[in-house]
């Protein structure tokens, strides 16, 4: 999570560098706020992109955790099951 919030903090950095620097380049009015506009809609969808990839690496870490707990809880279960099979033949035979 710190790379994200690294990666979210340069990210908030250049969007308010860029919006400063256009803000007080000399251009005319509406191109100013169409550059911002521009600007902003390419943070934005950088942003949505590398949002969408961290989602998508939690996910696959949390499927793989998911995946290895349920493999580990089956195993626990044949062992108890291999315990519990084993004291009922030793009861049998006293």
């Amino acid at each position: 999570m710190k790379t994200s919030n690294t990666i979210l903090g340069i990210l908030g950095a250049a969007a308010a560098g860029a919006f400063l620097g256009v803000l007080f380049a000399p251009d005319k009015g509406s191109n100013t706020r169409k550059k911002i506009s521009d600007k902003s809609k390419d943070y934005g969808d950088n942003l949505k992109t590398k949002f969408d990839g961290v989602v998508s690496t939690i996910t696959s870490n949390g499927k793989d955790i998911l995946d290895e707990g349920k493999a580990k809880f089956n195993q626990a279960k044949e062992d108890f099951n291999s315990i519990k099979d084993e004291a009922k033949s030793v009861k049998t035979n006293y």
